[in-house]
């Protein structure tokens, strides 16, 4: 992928790059010989408000190779601040992209994160979507901290060229962080609830409602009590926040604030 400038917001650098470019990359990297790690970090406005809060999620998120916009809350205040992407790179999609990219190519995946009976699915449908894929291996998301070697172990020895990690923030960004240089795995990617609707347990909103911004709204109807105070709370912290740099830019023409 041609090397672009990026654009940054509250402390994080977003990749401005299409869909398309964004999953070359990612396949380059697991074509190496070499089996370095890369972190791609899917981004939104709850990332970014947490970002504020936890320093090691920051620092996480900060250590990334690649930082694309999961969410358009992050797009539309990108075109505000006068530094746009172009356009909305979810985690499930670009998931979705490497997986189909990764059956061509006979690549091996791994997957962590989950119930048991979510990854169960996943793995089949793996199966009957993408048939040259390899599926090196599965673990749901259910383990304590002192279980996390003897993972980081098994996924090493299967040596997969990516590792999907289906599990929720600020827990997904750490782990692989902390533990990247241990896996060896070329592409390493935290896709939050994207295995639940892959693997049909959960609904996803409609392409319009995805289109149009929405699908926050979408899931906030789907999963009320779990979303509703998350949402309340991020959303205002977060239109406060960008109004904050827009001022500081745009209007004072200074530096924008730090993430903090």
């Amino acid at each position: 992928m041609a090397r672009v400038d990026r654009a940054a917001l509250l402390g994080l650098d977003f990749e401005r790059s299409r869909m398309p470019a964004v999953v070359e990359q990612c396949l380059d990297w697991c074509r190496q010989a070499r089996r370095r790690s890369h972190i791609v970090i899917t981004a939104n406005a709850s990332h970014l408000c947490m970002m504020r809060h936890d320093v090691v999620l920051r620092e996480a998120c900060q250590g990334g190779d690649m930082s694309v916009a999961d969410g358009m809350s992050v797009v539309w205040a990108l075109r505000a601040l006068g530094r746009p992407v172009p356009e909305r790179v979810a985690g499930i999609d670009l998931m979705t992209n490497l997986l189909e990219a990764g059956g061509r190519e006979h690549m091996k995946v791994y997957f962590l994160g989950a119930r048991q009976e979510v990854i169960d699915a996943l793995v089949r449908i793996c199966a009957e979507r993408y048939p040259g894929l390899v599926v090196a291996g599965s673990r749901n998301g259910y383990f304590k901290s002192a279980e996390s070697e003897k993972i980081v172990s098994e996924i090493r020895a299967c040596e997969p060229h990516m590792l999907f990690v289906g599990m929720p923030s600020p827990f997904k960004e750490t782990w692989c962080q902390t533990h990247r240089e241990r896996l060896a795995v070329p592409l390493i990617i935290g896709v939050g609830g994207s295995f639940d609707v892959i693997a049909g347990y959960v609904q996803r909103a409609p392409r319009i409602v995805q289109r149009i911004g929405f699908e926050w709204a979408w899931r906030l109807m789907m999963e009320p009590r779990k979303l509703w105070k998350r949402y309340a709370t991020t959303n205002t912290e977060f239109m406060w926040l960008v109004a904050r740099e827009f001022v500081t830019r745009r209007i004072w023409g200074g530096p924008a604030p730090h993430a903090r």
